[in-house]
Order: C-alpha cells, then sequence, then structure tokens
C-alpha cells in the first residue's frame, strides 16, 4: 500500500482467461456524480516522498431509476493529480453518450478518475443483471487472500513496535527511505517479528550505490521482494545490477504499454487500479503480464474498502498481494471488507460488484 506480499499461494492450477464483457452498461439515460472525502488516519503514514494523517478519496455513483453503481479514486500527488483535477475529469464524463467501459479508456487518461468511473460501471453491470463482478469477467476468487500489512517509513525503534504491535501477522512491508537507516529498519522489524515474511519498498528513494551497499544483507534477512528502488525515469540501470532478490516496477508501471521497457528490469509488476485507470485496464494488464513472464503484485494506496473490493478480484491468483489500505483508517466505510488474521474476505453485495 502508499500514501500520496508473499507469495499468496493460489488455489487454481489453471489458465486464467479473462472475460471482459461485450454488452457494457450505457451512460445514456444515466447519472453521472464524484465527490470528494477524507478518511482520518489511525496514525500518520510516512513513505519516502512525505507523509499525512488522512486519506482523501474521489467516490463516484452512476445511477439509472432503478440501480447505482460506485467507485472510489484516490488522486496521486506523484502524478500530479488532486481532488479538483480529478472531479473535474469526472464532471466531463456526463455529457458523453452511450459511454461504457470500452469508450472510457479513449476518453480519460489511466488514473484516479478513470479508475472510479470504470468500477463504477462494473458495479451498475453487477446490479442491474444481478451477478458479481467476477462472474461477468469469468474469473475464479478466492474465498479469502493473504494480504501484506504495511509499516510506516519510521525510526528502527518505532518500525519494530509497529511490528510487534501488529501481532502475528504473516507479511510486512516495510517503507525504506534510501538513506543509511534502511538496514537497521529492516533488522529491528526482523528481531520483532522473526516468523513474518518481509517485502520492502523505496518509493523510488535508492541510489545504486545503496542498491548495492545493502542487498547482500536483505537477503541474508530475508527479504524476498524489492518494490521500486529507483526513480522511474532512471529505472535502466537495473540491467546492469544482480538482482539475487526480485524487483517490482511500481512507479515504473502503470498500463500494459509499459510492459516492454520493463522486461530486462524487473521480474515483478505492481498493478494498482488507481494507475491503470480501473479494473477494465488492470484485467488486461494482469493478462498481459503473466504471457510476458511476470509475476504480480495486486497493490492499492490508502483508501477504503470501495477501492479494494475491484483490485480484490485480481487477487486470488497473485503472487502478492498488497491491500492494506482500510488497515490503516481509523474508520473504514459500511460494508467493508473482511480483514482477518492477515487475510481478507469476500466484498459484500452492499459494498461493491
Amino acid at each position: 500500500m502508499e500514501a500520496e506480499t508473499a507469495p499468496a499461494g493460489s488455489p487454481f492450477n489453471f489458465e486464467i482467461v479473462w472475460h471482459v464483457p461485450a454488452s457494457h452498461v450505457s451512460l445514456t439515460t444515466l447519472k453521472i456524480e464524484g465527490k470528494e472525502e477524507i478518511w482520518p488516519l489511525n496514525h500518520p503514514f510516512r513513505i519516502s516522498r512525505g507523509s499525512r494523517t488522512e486519506a482523501c478519496v474521489v467516490t463516484v455513483t452512476i445511477s439509472d431509476e432503478q440501480y447505482t453503481g460506485c467507485g472510489e479514486g484516490v488522486p496521486i500527488a506523484r502524478y500530479n493529480q488532486s481532488a479538483d483535477s480529478v472531479l473535474a475529469q469526472i464532471n466531463s464524463m456526463a455529457s458523453v453518450s452511450d459511454l461504457d467501459q470500452d469508450k472510457l479508456q479513449q476518453l480519460l487518461p489511466a488514473g484516479a478518475a478513470r479508475n472510479a468511473v470504470d468500477c463504477a460501471l462494473w458495479d451498475l453491470e453487477a446490479k442491474r443483471s444481478r451477478k458479481r463482478t467476477w462472474e461477468l469477467a469469468n474469473i475464479p476468487i478466492a474465498d479469502r487472500v493473504e494480504t501484506s500489512f504495511t509499516i510506516s517509513l519510521n525510526t528502527p525503534a518505532i518500525m519494530a513496535e509497529a511490528a510487534a504491535a501488529a501481532g502475528d501477522l504473516p507479511i510486512f512491508k516495510l517503507k525504506l527511505g534510501g538513506d543509511d537507516g534502511d538496514l537497521a529498519r529492516v533488522e529491528a522489524v526482523r528481531a520483532a517479528a522473526p516468523n513474518a515474511r518481509l517485502l520492502i519498498d523505496a518509493n523510488e528513494s535508492w541510489s545504486p550505490r545503496h542498491y548495492r551497499n545493502t542487498i547482500s544483507a536483505l537477503k541474508e534477512f530475508g527479504i524476498e521482494l524489492i518494490e521500486q528502488p529507483f526513480p522511474a525515469d532512471a529505472d535502466d540501470v537495473l540491467e546492469a545490477l544482480d538482482h539475487p532478490i526480485p524487483v517490482c516496477a511500481d512507479e515504473s508501471c502503470h498500463t500494459t504499454t509499459d510492459l516492454p521497457r520493463l522486461k530486462n528490469r524487473y521480474e515483478v509488476i505492481n498493478i494498482k487500479l488507481d494507475k491503470t485507470g480501473g479494473l477494465t485496464e488492470a484485467l488486461q494488464l494482469y493478462q498481459r503480464a503473466r504471457e510476458n513472464n511476470f509475476k504480480i503484485l495486486i497493490g492499492c494506496m490508502v483508501c477504503t474498502s470501495l477501492s479494494i473490493a475491484p483490485a480484490r478480484l485480481l487477487a486470488s491468483n497473485a503472487d502478492w498481494v498488497d491491500l492494506d489500505g482500510p488497515l490503516l483508517l481509523a474508520r473504514d466505510r459500511d460494508h467493508g471488507l473482511p480483514y482477518r488474521n492477515g487475510r481478507i474476505g469476500m466484498p459484500a453485495r452492499e459494498l461493491w460488484g
């Protein structure tokens, strides 16, 4: 999870063939509305780029006289998005006739606005058809999936306390900062949670020298994934570095068009619906990534369960799952996803899909 997972064993052994229905809903006689919502966090959340104390999300409703579909997007400052800019994009869709998921991909760029509208269209279609979204997409879904829990960037002692306070959760993802304290942070969390699986996320903060100086020790600490060590515009250095631990593209991977340049740099990609611009493109990215032999992490921003529910569809067959956004909130929305002992249950119909 990001502010601005360990192989979750899949119960399915067959190849998934994603199916995006051809008969999408149309907005010809529908009403679309967006609004900003603020959700306070339990504790301040910090990554290498900054910190926050609340989650800002934008929700969309698409309604006819009988059903209403809902979706949520998180404006990402890293990509120059704000609540106002996202709402402006959403409002621009209100006057478009015959809008469906396919047409939406051409009208809005990948990002939070398209994500919210796309997911609302999927939700509306599910309610109209009286089917769940995974039935519409023709994909299997596990009753429960294991997720990592993110530990915010801080001093080694505070990060260790956070891991200890989280109890016996099976997987932690540690936010690191690219400074001399990174190894001490990992060592402290490892001591506090000796049996947990550990992932790390640098959020573009490392230099090649930092990578070389820490990689061997990280391997000894049992780190199983390194997420986005270098800035997205400088990640070509990964082609010349050893990868004793798999490296995952987050800021470097948004949609299927990014995959060709990632092939010799990363072993894993992080699929977030706020980057893909919705479930429709996320399904395509998942399939294309598998065809190109990438492993998959399904991630999220700091958000409510309304953002997690669509991503939950992709989690059953992912190699890692990092869908802990609602766990960082002081309170989730009504009918939120159930989280028990590091596992996520199924989304309720009242929530989404």
